[in-house]
């Protein structure tokens, strides 16, 4: 199953939002997939398919071994969603 992991730089107030936003997203789409969130450092340990950041870490998140969605805004739908699509075509699930 295709896992996302949304990171941010220390709480986990805007991660756990965003991930809130993907599953809609997948939702919407039609795509099961297991999303959690973790901070930055807690994210080293964790295999996914995907990591979603801000622009502000998503640099720090590419040596993790996934695919990496940069966020300029972590409030802004219509960005999440074209990029989360983008990315899922991408890998071939839609």
């Amino acid at each position: 199953m295709l896992k996302i992991l949304v990171c941010c730089g220390s709480g986990l107030g805007s991660s756990f939002m965003i991930e809130m936003n993907i599953k809609k997203i997948l939702k919407e789409l039609n795509v099961n997939a297991e999303v959690d969130h973790s901070d930055l450092s807690s994210a080293k340990g964790y295999k996914a398919d995907v990591f979603v950041g801000t622009r502000d870490i998503a640099s720090q998140l590419t040596s993790l071994g996934g695919q990496v969605i940069s966020l300029n805004s972590m409030i802004d739908m219509k960005e999440l969603k074209e990029k989360v699509s983008a990315t899922l075509k991408q890998m071939g699930l839609i």
